[in-house]
């Protein structure tokens, strides 16, 4: 018992040891503070959550839908998924660990609430998961499964492309699999590297037959979410997971519905437009401000919320105004939806443009982990690219 105590305590001051060399080289490289101190050491920063490379802006309260409620972004989501329950006897919610509330809660309290049949778990089999929703949609039943994680998404990417894209155009409009909506946590998370933080949305954006949807807000996540479950097409919910408990805000306990391939322009402005959707729209928001404050520059600030089929109308009506626009997303630059909206752009609206279209996305790389800082397109590089196009 000495001996096993004896090596316990070497280990424990070795492992002291190798923390306090890593400090000092931290210190050295003068990295620490960017590293292991939040941006501002005053209490209204922590309860802005600074630390984040983001400021989360709730949208104003409405009460065009009734009574609401506080809730964050898992809690809305769970109230869209209770309300679909509620009011669609056919609806069945399934995939990894559902039944016992998700490993980010989204599902808590509905398995015993509606019971086992309707709300379960199934194997660790991506595939498999949407095979069988596929399979429950086509009996006209409304299917919802939950992918936990965006990054494992991609074994069932088959059954998602090559069958529930196509089953309608497949059968001459016979048979269809429209009733089937697949959630996924989605985006970076502060510590998730590269098995859970990726944004794989340009994947499915090369694919007719489907809708893909990223909310950025608690209220816009359950509008989203329960006309993704009523919509007649299969759907992709992505949830930006570092939102979860991150967004709080005012949110309708009554179902109610956002329209689909709908971009909302958030800010009106006249010299630049800027264009993201889930979490970066807060980043481009504070990127508006700061233009307006530092530059004298008025920006339109545009969330896509749809990202296929995705909004045209609204991006050149606002870029035929402005002159200028910027896109922004998590996802690596090469072939990411930006470049999309770039070449649509440019093609609609060529003589309206004053500076070339700018895209501020991440790097061609996969998404590090302790470089997470460095790799997201942040309001600084942002607000570069931004200053940029106003002095070309």
């Amino acid at each position: 018992m000495a001996a096993v105590t004896a090596t316990a305590g070497w280990l424990l001051r070795l492992r002291v040891a190798g923390i306090r060399g890593q400090w000092r080289r931290l210190h050295g490289a003068g990295q620490a503070r960017a590293f292991l101190r939040p941006a501002s050491a005053g209490g209204d920063a922590v309860q802005r959550r600074q630390v984040a490379h983001f400021t989360f802006q709730p949208d104003p309260e409405t009460h065009e839908y009734g009574q609401t409620q506080k809730m964050n972004l898992f809690q809305a989501v769970t109230s869209a998924l209770d309300n679909s329950l509620a009011r669609d006897p056919t609806a069945v919610v399934f995939g990894e660990d559902v039944a016992f509330g998700g490993v980010f809660r989204c599902t808590v309290g509905l398995r015993d609430k509606y019971g086992k049949d309707r709300v379960f778990n199934t194997p660790l089999c991506e595939q498999g998961i949407v095979g069988f929703g596929i399979g429950i949609a086509v009996t006209g039943a409304t299917a919802i499964a939950e992918i936990q994680f965006a990054d494992y998404i991609f074994p069932a990417f088959d059954q998602i492309v090559n069958e529930a894209a196509k089953y309608r155009y497949r059968s001459g409009d016979l048979f269809n699999c429209g009733s089937l909506t697949i959630r996924s946590p989605w985006g970076c998370v502060g510590h998730g590297a590269l098995y859970h933080s990726q944004s794989p949305e340009a994947f499915f954006a090369h694919c007719p037959g489907i809708k893909v949807v990223v909310p950025r807000s608690p209220f816009q996540a359950k509008g989203l979410l329960l006309s993704c479950i009523e919509d007649k097409n299969p759907c992709i919910f992505f949830e930006p997971k570092i939102l979860y408990r991150a967004a709080v805000e005012q949110v309708p306990v009554e179902p109610y519905k956002i329209p689909l391939s709908q971009a909302e322009v958030i800010q009106e402005g006249s010299d630049v437009t800027l264009v993201a959707w889930g979490t970066q729209v807060h980043v481009i928001r504070e990127v508006a401000a700061m233009a307006q404050e530092k530059l004298g520059v008025s920006c339109e600030v545009i969330d896509l919320r749809t990202i296929i089929p995705w909004d045209v109308d609204t991006v050149c009506k606002s870029v035929i105004k402005t002159g200028r626009l910027l896109i922004s997303h998590e996802a690596p630059l090469t072939g990411g939806f930006a470049s999309e909206i770039s070449s649509t752009v440019q093609e609609e609206c060529f003589l309206n443009l004053e500076a070339p279209i700018s895209r501020v996305c991440g790097y061609d790389t996969p998404f590090p982990h302790i470089f997470e800082p460095f790799y997201i397109p942040d309001k600084w590089k942002c607000y570069d690219a931004l200053r940029k196009m106003i002095n070309y």
